[in-house]
């Protein structure tokens, strides 16, 4: 039986383990305990439902599960400002996971970009892996197998306090995994200004056996026509100067075509969509979010896009690199651009995980 066969047509099959959930108010996911703080309207009356403050600087530890199991859902909600000196949030704070006792994290992002919305900004995402929906309830479906412990942290790097942190943790102990499991990783990069014909990173230095499962990028461009003819490119167990899988460009990496675009009284037009395994929630040139009486709200253009591999994992026995090139079109032909690129690669893989770069600090970390 296929423990991890969890879509529509197996609902009836009867599945091995226990279902267990952590919160705020049963910390330990223990059997018989949820729901037990007492509140204004009496015990057991939604007493603690929340993370009441995470303190500038403050690591709080979300979940701690020990024995073997799966996390099959995150759910996360918390404001996107504290202020309007501090509305970058969802950059400021930090998710990270480890398995099994590991001192180096296999999951580290941004929270925002961990659930596709770069920018610090939130928007609606349908996809089959990560679901967000109004206002800022960010959900993850993607299984996390552990065998012996699993830890979730949240970092606020922000200078000013976050209040009201509400989240849930769903997952299933189970007697035993079998042996061909990967563990789940995620990382976030940033590169504020791209070289020009040197392609962006979106993944290096992994080593074992392992798939590729996603792609999210935040695309702010920093040049005028078209930006989407650079090559996604995968460098698998070995390949150095020429990879193994090449595309055509990345609005074809995305499942998108001719620019996304249609004319309109016009005007050429992009289309944002969201579809199970691929899409393009995002679009702003404006900052919306903050009117200041001495400037307009005019911004660098942002764009988001997320891939799911889910039914084309790109497989690896060894290594596995993941770059995009930045190539442009105009009337003139072909060019190369500098742009404003941020991604997080998602994979499993076999531990031990090489360590992750240190991430970016936090003012780096914001939008342009």
């Amino acid at each position: 039986m296929d423990i991890f066969s969890d879509s529509l047509s197996s609902l009836a099959v009867l599945k091995p383990g226990k279902s267990r959930s952590i919160s705020w108010e049963n910390r330990t996911g223990e059997k018989g305990r949820g729901g037990m703080a007492a509140g204004e309207l009496g015990p057991s009356r939604k007493g603690s439902p929340c993370i009441p403050c995470i303190r500038s600087g403050e690591t709080v530890t979300l979940a701690e599960i020990e024995g073997t199991g799966v996390i099959q859902h995150l759910w996360f909600t918390v404001t996107d400002r504290t202020s309007d000196r501090n509305r970058y949030i969802l950059r400021d704070l930090v998710l990270r996971i480890y398995w099994d006792g590991e001192e180096e994290a296999s999951v580290e992002s941004p929270l925002g970009d961990f659930f596709c919305c770069g920018f610090g900004v939130s928007y609606p995402v349908n996809s089959l892996p990560i679901v967000v929906n109004p206002t800022r309830g960010f959900n993850s479906y993607f299984p996390m197998p552990f065998r012996r412990r699993a830890k979730i942290t949240i970092e606020n790097q922000c200078d000013e306090d976050v209040n009201g942190f509400f989240y849930q943790v769903d997952y299933r102990l189970m007697d035993a995994l079998p042996d061909d499991i990967g563990y789940f990783h995620a990382q976030w990069r940033r590169q504020r200004l791209t070289e020009k014909t040197k392609d962006y990173v979106i993944l290096d230095n992994v080593k074992g056996r392992g798939q590729y499962v996603g792609t999210y990028m935040a695309l702010t461009t920093l040049e005028r026509y078209w930006y989407g003819e650079g090559e996604v490119k995968f460098y698998l167990d070995g390949d150095e100067e020429y990879p193994t899988i090449c595309g055509t460009g990345t609005e074809d990496y995305f499942g998108g075509a001719w620019s996304f675009a249609t004319q309109v009284n016009g005007k050429t037009v992009e289309n944002t969509y969201c579809t199970p395994f691929m899409g393009y929630p995002y679009y702003s040139a404006h900052d919306t979010e903050l009117h200041n009486d001495y400037h307009n709200d005019d911004q660098m253009p942002q764009r988001s896009f997320y891939r799911w591999h889910i039914m084309d994992p790109v497989l690896f026995e060894e290594d596995i690199r993941v770059t995009i090139q930045q190539i442009g079109v105009y009337h003139g032909g072909l060019f190369e651009r500098q742009d404003d690129v941020a991604t997080v690669a998602y994979w499993y893989q076999t531990e031990p995980h090489e360590p992750f770069d240190k991430l970016m600090e936090r003012r780096e970390r914001w939008p342009r």
